[in-house]
């Protein structure tokens, strides 16, 4: 009975980390490039976000390797900031834009970096576990009307349903 519950209890902790098949993280990562300030551009609507605007996220580096981050968002209809503070690890290097993120004691999800621009960080394309999970996310309140072509377009080869996208109010 132990070892029965162990089992589900690790699947349950784990069951969160994986990512679509179609989905691979990008490769030479660098985390410092990455720390900062983030404006969420669009996304797939969660109850944990539903109706949030002005929706940021900050990371910084943890004393213990790990990084902070802090989500951000103005709920209207409540008429007050909503905040939410996590910690994310790398799961295989860190050099890989493949990061396990928790809100919730140890329970953790997958964030994954699929899009980056590369030479400025100015963007990134993430993805979650599955495809219900997907941001945008850039340096800036707003973006080219390139990049999010590129993301709608990466983003439906991927498979996500990039018809429910949200495109989120910054001030």
């Amino acid at each position: 009975m132990r070892t029965t519950l162990l089992i589900i209890f690790t699947a349950l902790l784990g069951g969160c980390l994986g990512m679509p098949e179609s989905v691979k993280p990008v490769t030479g990562f660098e985390l410092n490039h990455y720390l900062g300030k983030w404006y969420e551009v669009a996304r797939l609507d969660h109850s944990f976000e539903r109706g949030l605007s002005q929706v940021t996220a900050e990371y910084s580096v943890r004393n213990d390797g790990g990084i902070s981050v802090l989500n951000r968002g103005y709920s209207k209809e409540k008429k007050k900031w909503k905040e939410a503070e996590g910690k994310a690890f790398f799961v295989n290097s860190p050099t890989d834009g493949y990061l396990k993120v928790s809100f919730f004691g140890p329970f953790y999800g997958s964030y994954v970096v699929f899009e980056l621009d590369r030479e400025n960080y100015s963007y990134a394309f993430v993805s979650g576990p599955n495809t219900d999970y997907l941001w945008l996310l850039s340096r800036t309140p707003s973006v080219a009307p390139e990049v999010i072509e590129k993301f709608v377009r990466m983003s439906k080869e991927r498979g996500f349903d990039t018809s429910r996208l949200i495109y989120v109010q910054q001030q």
